[in-house]
């Protein structure tokens, strides 16, 4: 039996992708990058501020971190809270103590429920990107385009409404999205996302949607509640990370350098010395650029 020659046509095999959102591009192979102040290395501090209410969705999926057991899963629910009522500060002040600026994925629903934490968040010079409207508000293509379009737009109008700004990134909740998200993304007036891991440098869409990669690999969650490695593990192989960026950026142009934290996690008693003593040894480094993601994508996109 032979086979059919049509079987080996596929009207996508071509360099790169099998979509037309951006070109495949190699790192190596771009232009250089600088940072402001001839740095050579950003380092983005990303804090993703969620609320979970206490019974999951589900629809089109179930968030990552959200309710486990039996519901009402209090347990789960309330070690999620701990981040909004005690964890965040402690971020705020590990932040404010070596002059970071950093970037909150946030939740409409925190700024509903909690509008006197991102007051406190604005006021100390950090930006607020969306995050979208709660821990349910997961985005799939099961979802509509009108239900999608809904929830970034309300998304946007709640922390606009509470912080005075309207956040110009996005973070999809599990870095999930549809295929219509880049362009709804766009339409609402986003500069920017962060959901598409592939790189460490920022890239525009064919759309004009810039998309500033946060590596999963480099989370708190990833690193300490999925591998369950400890605290000081976290912070040495972030060490080792901003080792090896410097290095390739004294050859190749700027790199990007993503901490991704979350409040009920990283800012534990027993887990922010170890945070707190990895910013102040990044923050004395003199190839590092500390930066909110909306100032690193300006920097990129005057350099394209």
């Amino acid at each position: 039996m032979t086979l059919d020659p049509a079987y080996l046509d596929y009207p996508r095999r071509r360099q790169g992708y099998d979509h037309d959102l951006y070109r495949w591009s190699a790192l190596k192979d771009r232009p250089p990058v600088t940072w402001p102040g001839g740095k050579s290395v950003a380092l983005w501090l990303c804090v993703s501020l969620e609320w979970f209410p206490i019974v999951p969705g589900d629809l089109p999926f179930r968030a990552p971190g959200h309710m486990q057991t039996a519901y009402p899963d209090y347990r789960h629910y309330t070690a999620r809270d701990y981040g909004n009522r005690v964890g965040v500060y402690r971020l705020l002040d590990a932040f404010a103590k070596v002059g970071a600026a950093a970037s909150f994925a946030t939740n409409a629903a925190i700024a509903e429920r909690y509008p006197q934490l991102i007051a406190d968040i604005v006021s100390a010079g950090h930006e607020i990107i969306a995050h979208s409207t709660d821990m349910n508000g997961t985005i799939a293509s099961g979802l509509s385009i009108d239900d999608e379009r809904a929830l970034i737009a309300t998304s946007l109008n709640m922390l606009e409404r509470v912080s005075g700004t309207r956040p110009r990134g996005w973070l999809s909740i599990a870095r999930s999205e549809s295929w219509n998200t880049p362009d709804l993304l766009r339409d609402a007036g986003l500069r920017y996302a962060c959901d598409w891991v592939n790189d460490e440098l920022p890239y525009r869409f064919n759309n004009g949607l810039i998309n500033l990669p946060l590596n999963h690999e480099l989370s708190d969650r990833q690193i300490i509640t999925v591998q369950q490695q400890s605290a000081d593990s976290y912070a040495q192989q972030m060490r080792d990370a901003g080792d090896w960026l410097a290095k390739e950026a004294k050859a190749q142009g700027g790199r990007l350098l993503p901490l991704h934290l979350t409040p009920y996690i990283m800012a534990l008693p027993y887990r922010i010395g170890a945070l707190e003593d990895l910013l102040a040894g990044l923050a004395q480094r003199p190839e590092m650029w500390i930066a909110t993601g909306g100032a690193i994508v300006d920097a990129w996109a005057a350099q394209q």
